[in-house]
């Protein structure tokens, strides 16, 4: 074994032993002797105990925690403290910049247990008022967090968006009279984005990779053939991919739909494709109305795309209004009175949903019945102040271990509508996840399902439930499911949208908005109801105040 693993085991176990808080002096001798293993000009492997005691900044107890680990390969100490630590924060140990006293704070006071949580955390704003924490360390950490995930190669879709319509700018620049297209997994609006290509219709490619290598927007610039590659500044793999003019649209659709798709519709044409002067030709061709980019995954729609009955897919100013949302009640960053004149005069929604976070929810300011009370009456007088605006009062009540609610019905028939959602103990086995989220929706007083899995892209896989089992509950006892809108969770997956629909089950675009600027995420949401063929008609908020609020009473009429 070399020296560097054996200093990072020893750093490691510093780590851990304060983290659980043992002797100080303990502590700073192994992160001491770790220092020092580390630089080091020879091998400690071969050395006897007696030798290695002899090494400057290596005593007597380390040195016997050294020769235990060249020979076991582990040290009995580190172990023990090993499966006294969740994983997610042993892997939290690995990002430079937060030190083990945050950790424990985060872990201990706030119940955060893996990088996931750590990053949506940050993304809710509730790191700000930790102890030793506040927004700069915030954003210190969620940079931290958006760095490490861009080591694989993946990216969400509202990391990479911005500087994906820049590189569109500077090629429209580079090449103003040429046709050019996001293709791929940007196109298709995939939640996740490996890769980000562009179609022109050009053979300059030359000039192209000319222009990009002096251009600040793209890093390791090569041109191969027909292909400029390159990274975003990000890390994002970018392929620009030039043609012809005229074979220019057939690229397009290629490039676009995965493979599964393409090849089911190039199967459908029997005829010589030649040079297709739209995409819509080669749909055509294939007898077949076109399709979505955002539809081409597989071929789920190319049935009703035969039948010319693919969905009219919704559309973000089909929005009315938006449930879901945090205020400074619970962990929000905006007032009540803020968030509601943000969504009538920067929005032009008709109505705000606030679900603060319900008394379970302890490390996000839950609400106590008291503050629930105090709450609804400011509903009431900002209802009175505010014109041409309603904002109804709703929860976002946690489910608990059982499946119960976190309020007794007295509370919970108070409220206009109810977000049902786990927070907690999201390790269960798929049959107990599964009856845990059923026992939920029967209760009359749910009226939406709030982030099925609990996922969070990239980081957390979420908790494994029997979908056709929760949807079908919902659909019999007139449940909702939301789409949260964050980049981080888009849960319920577009891939499940459809089973939902045929069903006759409602969806609803939440933000899970934690401040103003967070509305905004209604866009990624958007995108995931596209990709999942949501229609105006099956999203609960795109009806109209009145029409919601007569959704809402009929569901509490029946209780």
């Amino acid at each position: 074994m070399e020296n560097k693993p054996i200093a990072r085991s020893l750093r490691l176990l510093s780590q851990l032993m304060e983290l659980h808080n043992e002797n100080p002096f303990k502590i700073k001798s192994i992160a001491n002797a770790a220092f020092k293993v580390d630089k080091l000009p020879f091998a400690l492997a071969g050395k006897n105990t007696a030798e290695l005691e002899k090494v400057d900044g290596i005593g007597k107890s380390t040195a016997g925690k050294i020769t235990e680990l060249l020979e076991t390969g582990t040290m009995t100490d580190l172990q023990d403290l090993l499966a006294q630590t969740p994983e997610g924060i042993v892997e939290m140990m690995g990002i430079k910049g937060i030190g083990p006293k945050k950790i424990a704070v985060i872990w201990k006071d706030m119940g955060i247990e893996n990088i996931g949580e750590l990053y949506y955390a940050c993304n809710e704003n509730r790191l700000v008022e930790a102890k030793g924490f506040g927004l700069k360390t915030q954003e210190e950490i969620r940079w931290l967090i958006e760095f490490r995930m861009a080591g694989n190669g993946k990216f969400l879709y509202a990391q990479v968006e911005k500087e994906a319509h820049e590189l569109m700018e500077l090629i429209k620049g580079i090449f103003p009279d040429a046709l050019k297209h996001f293709a791929g997994e940007f196109r298709r609006l995939c939640p996740v984005i490996s890769e980000l290509v562009i179609v022109v219709g050009s053979v300059n490619q030359q000039i192209a990779h000319d222009a990009l290598v002096s251009s600040e927007l793209l890093k390791n610039v090569s041109l191969n053939g027909d292909h400029i590659s390159g990274e975003l500044n990000n890390g994002l793999l970018v392929d620009i991919i030039c043609v012809q003019k005229a074979d220019y649209y057939k690229q397009l659709f290629i490039s676009t739909g995965n493979d599964e798709h393409v090849d089911a519709i190039l199967k459908r044409i029997t005829t010589e494709l030649e040079i297709p002067s739209s995409e819509e030709l080669i749909y055509q061709k294939a007898n077949i109305e076109w399709v979505q980019p955002e539809l081409r995954e597989g071929d789920a729609y190319i049935q009703q795309a035969n039948t010319g009955h693919l969905p009219t897919l919704i559309n973000y100013h089909d929005l009315k209004g938006t449930l879901h949302n945090h205020s400074t009640w619970s962990d929000g960053v905006n007032t009540l009175e803020e968030m509601a004149l943000f969504c009538r005069d920067e929005l032009k929604l008709q109505y705000l949903g606030i679900s603060d976070h319900s008394k379970s929810a302890f490390y996000a300011k839950g609400l106590s019945i008291e503050r629930v009370l105090q709450q609804m009456e400011e509903i009431d007088y900002l209802n009175k102040k505010i014109e041409n605006f309603h904002i109804f009062k709703g929860i976002e009540s946690d489910i608990l271990n059982d499946g119960s609610l976190d309020y007794p019905d007295e509370i919970l028939q108070r409220f206009d509508f109810i977000v049902a959602s786990i927070h907690s103990n999201l390790k269960m086995p798929e049959n107990k996840a599964t009856a845990r989220l059923i026992k939920a929706i029967e209760n009359p007083y749910t009226t939406i399902l709030g982030h099925p899995t609990g996922r969070l892209l990239l980081s957390r896989k979420g908790y494994e439930i029997d979908y056709k089992k929760v949807i079908d509950a919902c659909a019999a006892n007139n449940v909702i499911i939301e789409i949260n809108s964050n980049p981080v969770r888009l849960d319920l997956d577009w891939s499940w949208h459809q089973y939902a629909m045929q069903k006759g089950v409602m969806l609803s675009i939440n933000p899970d908005a934690h401040r103003n600027s967070g509305f905004h995420d209604m866009h990624f949401g958007i995108n995931a109801a596209r990709k999942g063929g949501v229609t105006k008609q099956n999203c609960l908020n795109t009806l109209s105040v009145d029409e919601i609020c007569a959704v809402f009473e009929a569901k509490k009429a029946k209780i």
